[in-house]
């Protein structure tokens, strides 16, 4: 088994993160999409094995998750912002277990 430290990461607006500090987790504030972009790259080159994501910002980043959605690292887990759930996670967890299993069991 290898040696190798991995990362938890999450990315969105400075309110909706900063409580996950706490944790010990990596937080990284993002305001605009364009600043989330570029940090969600440069996570995706690091160490960091999971990405959470808020839906607000992942609405805008679409095609950036895409991009790693097939790799083994980052996962990218979108969760709730401050403004509450946008229903894109779950909807993005059905998709992966229709994908998986055949048929929607949620």
């Amino acid at each position: 088994m290898s040696n190798e430290k991995y990362r938890i990461a999450v990315l969105g607006d400075q309110a909706s993160v900063l409580g996950f500090k706490a944790l010990g987790l990596d937080v990284y504030p993002a305001e605009t999409v364009e600043a989330a972009q570029e940090i969600l790259h440069r996570l995706a080159k690091s160490d960091t094995a999971i990405i959470y994501l808020t839906e607000q910002l992942a609405q805008g980043l679409e095609p950036e998750i895409a991009r790693y959605k097939d790799n083994l690292t980052p996962a990218i887990i979108l969760i709730p912002g401050k403004g509450g759930s946008l229903g894109i996670g779950m909807a993005n967890v059905k998709k992966s277990v229709e994908r998986a299993v055949g048929a929607d069991i949620l």
